[in-house]
């Protein structure tokens, strides 16, 4: 029973990281027509309405505390992190996005040590700088070199990787309450709108209908609210609830994969040899510093 449950947990990941690999050329796409917090709004709105449809059993007040927790989840998980990342792809390469974020398992490992008074190994803080680097390299390349990348963007994005490290501890702390995946994702979903929604008003104030109604937007737009939201984030808890979070955490490393090669093949942006010797890198130090 354990290995079948192990099992249906790789799977899970496996599924998501490919979504989520893929998400940064769709959000990229919309960035054409769109401003970062509307697709956001709009992607987010699509999940939650999904989530409702699948399971539509009222998930009630549980306790100041816990309805706390569900909050900070939906601040970190949703408004900070996709906010950051957004506004990221306005300003850098998708492949650039993909893998700096991919180094979040390094910052959860990072605040694991601070919270549980835990020693950080030699091959950690080894594996660490080595993907420190492997960023740095990627991040060179794309503002010295010809990438057409920018720093502010590469730090936006390693804001959205400390950003994510945050919110995949509250998932452990959410996953203790022992509720149903769908109701604990939707909340999420929920606060994160909440907060969301002054950003929006503030800027915004109206989607145009007719812009978001094209097909190429469309089918962009639903595939970020259904398969990348609704769909990802319930197969993460799951993920997070089978396999723990370091081990779950351990998939990330495939996202700059993925993120790299559909930008190249969709965006057709390109893969320079100083990008791939900082892909190596970043990915080398993950796998280094995962070794305990």
């Amino acid at each position: 029973m354990k290995k079948t449950s192990s099992l249906s947990g790789h799977i899970g990941a496996l599924i998501t990281i490919f979504l989520w690999g893929t998400t940064f050329i769709s959000t990229k796409v919309l960035l054409r027509s769109f401003q970062p917090v509307e697709i956001l709004l709009i992607r987010f709105i699509i999940g939650a309405i999904a989530l409702f449809l699948i399971y539509p059993k009222i998930f009630k007040f549980t306790s100041w505390k816990r309805e706390g927790t569900f909050a900070l989840a939906g601040l970190l998980g949703i408004s900070l992190y996709y906010l950051c990342e957004n506004l990221a792809l306005t300003y850098t390469l998708a492949a650039n996005i993909g893998v700096i974020v991919s180094v979040s398992p390094l910052f959860i490992a990072i605040l694991s040590a601070v919270l549980d008074h835990k020693r950080l190994s030699g091959s950690f803080m080894a594996g660490f700088v080595l993907a420190i680097a492997g960023i740095a390299l990627i991040s060179f390349n794309g503002t010295g070199g010809s990438g057409h990348g920018s720093i502010v963007g590469d730090v936006l994005a390693l804001l959205a990787a400390v950003i994510w490290a945050l919110y995949s501890y509250i998932v452990t702390r959410m996953n203790t309450f022992h509720y149903n995946s769908f109701q604990m994702t939707r909340r999420t979903f929920m606060y994160g709108i909440i907060f969301i929604l002054p950003i929006f008003w503030l800027t915004h104030g109206s989607i145009n209908l007719p812009t978001l109604a094209e097909p190429l937007n469309l089918a962009n737009i639903l595939f970020l609210g259904l398969g990348a939201s609704a769909l990802c984030f319930l197969l993460w808890t799951f993920v997070v609830q089978k396999l723990g979070p370091v081990q779950a955490s351990i998939y990330l490393y495939l996202v700059p994969v993925v993120t790299v090669i559909a930008a190249w093949l969709i965006l057709k942006e390109p893969i320079t040899p100083a990008m791939i010797v900082g892909i190596v890198l970043t990915i080398g130090g993950l796998v280094l510093s995962a070794r305990n």
